[in-house]
């Protein structure tokens, strides 16, 4: 499916680009993923202005005079529905997912039960409290799931606080490590094989998947490090069989559209090697946009450059309740 790519940049009013925020994910917001998108909208015409709301309150947008917010955050407080919700509040349209879609998303446990709840695979999982947390119970989690297992904060993006346990006697570690970023623990089967990633465009039956990437990182490890701060990880368009690619694609379809996401969103996964099922981990709801990023690399490969994914998912801007009434 082709964008419209007819987009008048001063229709597009002032608008905001949310940087930075409070989240363990600040960083790339603020220094890479917000730059990113910043430049390519004032380079395509849009009256664009830098915006972090860990320094200006959000009710200064409505004072401003902005018309719509480009969400270039990361993490909690920017994909989570926290900052959704503020904007509804303010009356002003932005780009991504809505309150309940961002804050389901954002909740790797509440993603899982929704997809189990509609029949799409994703990996065995146990669900630890921090007031659970005991060498007993750990112990017995390798005998639920297996070895390897991989232990994370639900809450949390960008590979932070987790970790890839081999033996019985790493599990207390990993599930510590996760408790210091969240509350819960997910603990999670592993799935050997390649690691996928597919973004969506779009909402509900006229959203589309863009090409699959296929993700080799060096020793197979790709963590937050790997992710955005060094060229030795591989990415691969175009890895899969057409009718591989079809399934993948038709598989996160039905992934985003379960969570009720619209504008856009990136799906991760895991092929199986023994015998090619693929199985969901999670959705992004507000992926990065760095010279590393998959969305913009994906988009690339489908003849979407880097200022026109940015100007369209500006486009699609809207709030919720809009939504509600169309």
């Amino acid at each position: 499916m082709k964008l419209d790519l007819n987009i008048d940049p001063k229709a597009l009013g002032k608008v905001a680009v949310l940087m930075g925020g409070m989240s363990a994910e600040r960083e790339v917001s603020l220094t890479m993923s917000g730059p990113g998108v910043l430049k390519a909208l004032l380079d395509s015409g849009v009256d664009a202005h830098a915006f972090d709301p860990a320094e200006r309150e959000l009710g200064e947008l409505k004072h401003a005079g902005f018309d719509r917010c480009f969400i270039a955050l990361h993490g909690r407080g920017g994909e989570d529905g926290t900052v959704q919700g503020a904007l509804e509040l303010l009356g002003i349209p932005y780009t991504g997912s809505g309150v309940m879609a961002s804050s389901m998303a954002m909740d790797k446990i509440t993603t899982k039960r929704l997809w189990l709840a509609d029949g799409l695979p994703t990996p065995r999982y146990v669900k630890l409290k921090r007031d659970e947390i005991s060498r007993e119970r750990c112990m017995t989690i390798p005998d639920e799931l297996g070895l390897p297992i991989f232990v994370k904060p639900p809450h949390e993006g960008s590979t932070i606080g987790i970790s890839k346990v081999m033996g019985y006697s790493q599990m207390l570690d990993a599930v510590n490590l996760a408790a210091r970023y969240d509350d819960e623990i997910l603990c999670e089967e592993f799935i050997d094989g390649p690691e996928l990633t597919c973004p969506v465009l779009g909402e509900g039956d006229t959203a589309f998947a863009l090409p699959t990437v296929r993700i080799e990182a060096a020793d197979a490890n790709y963590d937050y490090q790997n992710k955005y701060f060094t060229d030795t990880t591989r990415y691969i368009v175009g890895s899969l069989s057409e009718a591989q690619e079809a399934a993948i694609q038709a598989l996160v379809l039905a992934a985003y559209r379960s969570l009720g996401c619209r504008g856009w969103g990136r799906a991760d996964l895991m092929l199986r090697k023994s015998d090619g099922k693929p199985y969901l981990l999670e959705m992004n709801t507000s992926p990065g946009m760095t010279s590393h990023s998959l969305v913009p690399m994906s988009a690339k490969a489908a003849g979407i450059s880097y200022p026109q994914l940015c100007l369209w998912l500006l486009s699609q801007a809207r709030l919720d309740h809009v939504s509600a009434q169309a």
